[in-house]
């Protein structure tokens, strides 16, 4: 990547809102999601009998998305784009592309995502939204199966099995209700002020996790979709007198033994390695573990647990979407939390705002900042709750308080 193009940045989130100074027409790798406006599965199921077999049945409009993005390099190479498309994943309801602009573009890669975009909507429109009886019914002039909701799904196809025609029927209840919504509409994609979420490529090592995100996501929405409850956003779940967001095993916190991990920012390597060491027996005798996961030392020894099986109970300052917000319902966790989650050996915790204003937790609060304070012969000053540094603090002194509760 040419690293004159734009300005880095330090954060590998999903960011729904153009980055700011980037060069969108220079040389670059991006990862792109596109959902279908409420998240219908537009473009097939999932299907096969375990994780590691599962794969997305795409129905015949989804093989035609399939196509226009694997050709969508070469459509646009007679228009001056020098492309590469590098992964692919049509889902039932997004669309997941990792694309390389390999020479400086006409215009913003914006252009292509959103020439890809109403190409799809452009087949729908004309190949499945007004096709047979489909139309009568999007209107509601009759009820009976169309001939286009026929041809999204295939003439004559013969379901295998009764699962299989409930599948089938779901599916087809789904196109019905979503050809209803575009009925008033002008696109089949989710709206939304930056008409498509990026990642940008910024660091070594990220093009295989964005390629190998992108080849695992039917692996990771069969995990989702048999264990749904532990990817479920519970936004009131009480514990220890305190209120957080929730996402995971909450048995985990009627679990007997408990430990925290707890770790100086200043500590050395050998006081994170005799703490990891005695975290981990702990772990073997049954203990689940509570940390914040801030320190180096601490995310060490949480890695370490986590690759070792090991149950883990993390409080988070900042990791779930708003509530109300649009990605609220189809969070989940990302890269190894995900997997621990899917597993049941996760709980994840952010603290409400009421949490952080708990009168017992400032107290707490107070009480350590001022010890650090005067260990460096320093004046103690209060600090605001809504600083991050109180926020830091309060993290580890409400896992204190949760493995005594």
């Amino acid at each position: 990547m040419d690293k004159t193009q734009g300005k880095r940045r330090p954060v590998d989130t999903m960011r729904h809102h153009r980055e700011n100074g980037w060069d969108y027409r220079g040389r670059a790798i991006y990862h792109f999601t596109l959902p279908v406006e409420e998240r219908y599965p537009l473009f097939g199921v999932l299907a096969g009998e375990s994780a590691e077999k599962a794969f997305i049945k795409l129905n015949p409009f989804g093989r035609q998305v399939c196509k226009m993005l694997g050709g969508l390099a070469q459509f646009y190479e007679s228009k001056g784009y020098a492309l590469k498309v590098l992964a692919q994943m049509v889902m039932p309801d997004h669309v997941h592309f990792v694309i390389q602009v390999l020479e400086p573009l006409p215009q913003s890669i914006g252009a292509v995502v959103r020439g890809f975009k109403s190409a799809c909507t452009k087949v729908y429109k004309e190949e499945y939204f007004c096709s047979g009886e489909n139309a009568a019914k999007v209107h509601g002039e009759g009820e009976a199966k169309g001939k286009g909701a026929a041809k999204v799904h295939g003439e004559g196809a013969s379901p295998e099995g009764k699962d299989a025609a409930g599948v089938h029927g779901e599916e087809e209840k789904a196109l019905v209700h979503f050809a209803r919504i575009f009925a008033g509409r002008g696109s089949i994609w989710q709206q939304d002020p930056a008409h498509y979420h990026e990642r940008i490529l910024h660091a070594p090592g990220q093009l295989r996790r964005m390629i190998d995100y992108v080849k695992d996501n039917p692996r990771r929405l069969w995990l989702k979709t048999k264990s749904p409850d532990l990817f479920r956003l519970h936004r009131r779940t009480e514990a220890a007198g305190l209120t957080f967001t929730s996402m995971g095993n909450h048995f985990l916190l009627d679990w007997p033994e408990r430990q925290v991990v707890e770790m100086s920012r200043s500590a050395t390597d050998d006081q994170v390695e005799e703490r990891l060491r005695t975290a981990m027996a702990a772990a073997h005798d049954g203990a689940v573990t509570y940390t914040a996961a801030i320190s180096k030392g601490e995310q060490r020894i949480a890695r370490a647990l986590r690759e070792q099986g090991f149950p883990l109970v993390v409080l988070l300052n900042d990791g779930f979407p708003k509530e109300g917000s649009p990605h609220e319902r189809y969070y989940k966790p990302g890269g190894v939390y995900f997997e621990a989650c899917s597993k049941g050996q996760l709980l994840l915790l952010e603290p409400t705002e009421q949490a952080f204003l708990d009168a017992c937790i400032q107290s707490a609060v107070e009480g350590t900042l001022r010890r650090k304070a005067e260990a460096r012969h320093l004046s103690y000053a209060p600090i605001p709750a809504t600083a991050q540094r109180y926020h830091f603090v309060a993290l580890n002194e409400m896992a204190n308080r949760l493995s005594i509760a």
